[in-house]
């Protein structure tokens, strides 16, 4: 049984940001995820890679407590993940927001801080300052009176990481923050990440271009609705481990190839 209470016997485990322990999750019957382990460790920007259906967005949903599992647990810094709403950033697929909604970029941002704040009272400056200082981060300051629909795609992925900074977690879940944004913009989402990184947030990334993934992230997550591999790139990457997850045969990415050659 797991408990919330720490004992000189887990405390190790406590220094993991997230640990997942055979997590199965289904819908009306169909499986989703079957018995995923894996731990992953703080300060780590993490890419979740597979196939279409493969279960990576319910992966995510999991960690933030937002699908029960049929089995199997979530802790987030060694406690169960329904006791630490709040503490876990998440920023969704744009396909999932309604950009027409009348709310400024600034609005967004201060929307990371709502948790935080008491019902009864508005928003304090120190608040307003992490919001701005958010934006300021993803470089969206010179937009804060915008309306978000006004923005490009690019820009609206900025504005609701920004709201994820804002909110202060240590943990940040993103689901595919570079789809349907150009080079230049997922460069920028990209130096973000990073950033994050060296001030101590982990990052969980719903990914799905492999020839980039490898260049990204520190470690991947391989899954078709089972883990398959977590490791270094370098590891996860492999052919014949690819081509039997994406039922055909991948051509590799040449530079990866040359730098396990070399």
């Amino acid at each position: 049984m797991t408990t919330d209470h720490p004992t000189a016997a887990n405390h190790k485990k406590r220094a993991n940001a997230i640990d997942v322990e055979h997590l199965t999750v289904s819908y009306h019957a169909r499986a989703a995820l079957l018995d995923v382990s894996v731990s992953i460790e703080p300060d780590q920007l993490v890419g979740v890679i597979g196939p279409n259906g493969a279960g990576k967005s319910t992966f995510i949903k999991a960690i933030l407590g937002f699908v029960k599992p049929d089995i199997g647990s979530v802790l987030i810094n060694g406690r169960n993940v329904q006791r630490v709403k709040g503490q876990v950033a998440y920023v969704p697929q744009r396909g999932s927001v309604d950009w027409d909604f009348p709310i400024t970029v600034q609005e967004v941002a201060l929307m990371g801080r709502y948790q935080k704040i008491p019902w009864y009272t508005s928003p304090r400056k120190r608040d307003r300052q992490a919001a701005v200082e958010a934006l300021e981060m993803v470089r969206m300051a010179d937009f804060a009176d915008r309306q978000i629909g006004e923005l490009s795609g690019g820009q609206q992925q900025r504005v609701f990481l920004a709201r994820a900074l804002a909110q202060g977690s240590e943990i940040l879940l993103l689901d595919e923050p570079f789809a349907g944004v150009d080079a230049a913009t997922e460069r920028a989402i990209l130096d973000v990440l990073g950033r994050a990184k060296e001030v101590g947030k982990t990052l969980v990334v719903v990914h799905h271009d492999l020839a980039t993934a490898g260049e990204y992230f520190d470690k991947l997550l391989l899954i078709k609705q089972r883990l398959y591999a977590y490791g270094p790139p370098e590891a996860v990457l492999e052919e014949e481990l690819l081509s039997k997850v994406y039922e055909g045969r991948l051509r590799i990415f040449s530079d990866l190839t040359k730098r396990g050659e070399g």
